[in-house]
């Protein structure tokens, strides 16, 4: 039986990151320094022939449409990670709506062709958010992370619906595909990649992986460009907590996701959306 593992890229520059919000005002995001494309780029080319869903957020897309017009033509799926990169339970029902419309449009008129998915910043969803995601022309979104303990990620029970492997059946046209995590017993590990991925020694990560895939027949992965650029600049005013998160072990991200590759290369490497195809 074939495994799935499906990589995903939240297409967000250093800048815009949520824990660095309160030093970095979104007033200032147009003069800081883009390092977004170069390190997609080098992205795509450690995907080589592995097909990934890139989630791009709206404000880029805008300034960077040959970016997501080559993240296209290299055979990756090109989703949403709404506009501007705020909370969705920040947002009320209209600014929200407006949001994820206008991001999907956006993205759907530099590629010409319907945007199928969405990632919510920072995991921020619940049951009600799901249902809007679902009325803006969504298939699916990636945005239900079952690791309790972060203080920003949204809460949606899913318990009642059909599951198709990894994927949860929400309504006859619209899906959930969960970041993936690890069970050990009654306890939920963060297992689906980020600032986790750069912490965990690579045999313990792999070890995980393996359960995962054993339980599940498929692996969903995320993880940002910004965490293969060790040379990007540094907000010295943030505190320790999310400096500690977010520049932790950044010179070894590159390596890791190689060995990913290299360890897994029997698994079949798809997008979100021909996940859902196949399953």
């Amino acid at each position: 039986m074939t495994d799935f593992i499906l990589i995903t890229i939240d297409v967000e520059d250093w800048f815009q990151v949520e824990n660095f919000k309160e030093w970095i005002p979104f007033s200032s995001w147009a003069s800081r320094e883009m390092r977004v494309e170069k390190n997609t780029r080098a992205l795509l080319d450690l995907l080589d022939f592995r097909h990934a869903t890139f989630f791009i957020l709206g404000w880029l897309a805008e300034r960077l449409p040959g970016l997501v017009r080559e993240i296209h033509s290299r055979g990756h799926e090109v989703a949403s990670h709404g506009y501007n990169h705020h909370l969705c339970n920040w947002q009320s029902r209209s600014d929200l709506t407006n949001d994820l419309s206008d991001s999907k449009k956006r993205l759907e008129d530099i590629i010409g062709v319907a945007v199928s998915g969405y990632r919510a910043p920072s995991f921020s969803i619940d049951n009600d958010i799901l249902k809007i995601i679902e009325s803006c022309g969504y298939r699916y979104d990636s945005s239900f992370n079952s690791f309790g303990m972060h203080e920003r990620y949204g809460k949606a029970d899913l318990s009642q619906f059909e599951r198709k492997g990894i994927a949860v059946r929400l309504s006859e046209n619209f899906y959930e595909l969960p970041v993936s995590n690890v069970k050990l017993g009654n306890r939920i590990l963060p297992w689906g990649g980020g600032g986790y991925f750069r912490l965990i020694p690579f045999p313990i990560f792999r070890a995980g992986v393996r359960q995962i895939l054993k339980s599940d027949g498929a692996y969903l992965f995320y993880m940002h460009p910004w965490e293969i650029d060790p040379d990007q600049p540094r907000v010295n005013e943030a505190s320790w907590s999310y400096k500690f998160r977010h520049y932790t072990n950044l010179k070894k991200t590159r390596a890791k996701l190689s060995a990913v590759f290299e360890t897994f290369k029997e698994a079949r490497f798809v997008s979100c959306k021909e996940f859902l195809a196949t399953n």
